[in-house]
């Protein structure tokens, strides 16, 4: 007898979480529902990422978020797909949003669940207006007042209180990647199912590379552990490294990680001297933590340049943080600089 298997014996996205669940007796399928919730909100996102400017209608104009960035529509309309679509579930107590400046209430009407989620509703949308990958990036933690209204201080917890983190990205091919604390797991949207199928499975970052991001424009305005450290990749076979590097940039988080967790890398954004940056670009709580989940659990590592970021309790939603991650040789190579910059700081 021929058998057929409609995703060419690759599990879905729920038969993974299922298996998943199996192996954790005690776990009630809250936690599976709100990750299905938010797949199907990233399959939305999606859909109105393909349609480009056609998403938006023509009305429509730009404004400014409370990050002091230019919102996009897509940022509101994906905004709105996560929000609407996560909070009728009973599977969160509230929801933190780069595009919100407080936290959302999930409304009267709805259950409460234990979980409260974290996003970035759509990371570089400034590559919207010239096609290129943009992306989701959720955080998964648990109420720590389990189904209470959340304040804000609720969700200042590390990130090693994760219990989930992953984003989409949306591409030639939508993905979602996915770390539910063992592994991390990459599943393509088949457009004929409209099913999340894993294809790519167990993802692992080598610990040497010889590819680093970074916005070299920026480079008058470095620190000079930055400075050095890209000046030995540039300095090529001949140099302290002894061998070439490429440089690489997208502008968008999401598509920088995807990247490194396909093929390796290291990623740099740190903060520099000028006005706002001096802590960093990237939020911590709902960009930095979750990406720093997936790249440790693939092998690599993550820093802000000095420590593991991870570690990291944030002050408030928004704040910000320097960001550095991927091969873990690499990524020691910038901590020592950085630790040799605060020793010669020190001593003069």
């Amino acid at each position: 007898m021929v058998q057929f298997s409609p995703t060419g014996a690759r599990p879905t996205l729920a038969q993974f979480l299922i298996e998943s669940r199996r192996a954790a007796p005690e776990a009630t399928g809250d936690f599976d529902g709100l990750v299905l919730d938010i797949a199907l909100a990233c399959k939305a996102i999606a859909l109105e990422v393909r349609r480009g400017a056609m998403a938006a209608p023509s009305d429509t104009t730009t404004a400014m978020n409370v990050q002091g960035e230019v919102q996009q529509p897509l940022d509101v309309i994906a905004n709105e797909i996560l929000l609407r679509t996560c909070e009728w579930g009973g599977h969160v107590a509230g929801m933190v949003s780069e595009e919100l400046d407080e936290p959302y209430a999930i409304p009267s009407a709805f259950p409460r669940g234990k979980y409260l989620l974290s996003f970035d509703p759509l990371d570089g949308s400034s590559n919207i207006d010239v096609n290129m990958s943009v992306g989701s990036i959720f955080s998964v933690r648990r109420a720590p007042r389990g189904t209470e209204t959340p304040t804000a201080s609720d969700f200042l917890q590390p990130g090693t209180s994760q219990v989930c983190a992953g984003y989409a990205l949306y591409g030639p091919s939508s993905m979602l990647v996915l770390t539910v604390g063992r592994g991390v797991q990459a599943f393509t949207l088949d457009p004929s199912l409209g099913e999340w199928v894993l294809t790519h499975p167990a993802l692992r970052i080598a610990p040497a590379t010889q590819e680093f991001a970074i916005n070299a424009s920026n480079a008058r305005h470095w620190t000079p552990a930055v400075t050095r450290y890209v000046d030995e990749c540039l300095a090529g076979a001949s140099g302290p490294r002894g061998k070439d590097f490429n440089m690489r940039w997208i502008a968008s988080l999401v598509a920088e990680a995807h990247r490194i967790l396909m093929r390796g890398g290291v990623f740099l954004y740190p903060n520099d001297a000028r006005r706002g940056y001096e802590r960093g670009r990237l939020r911590l709580l709902y960009e930095i933590q979750p990406i720093a989940m997936l790249v440790e659990q693939a092998g690599g590592w993550a820093s802000d340049g000095s420590s593991r970021v991870m570690r990291h309790e944030p002050q408030f939603l928004h704040e910000r943080a320097p960001f550095v991650f991927g091969a873990r040789d690499e990524v020691a190579r910038v901590e020592e600089l950085f630790r040799a910059q605060l020793q010669a700081t020190q001593e003069t």
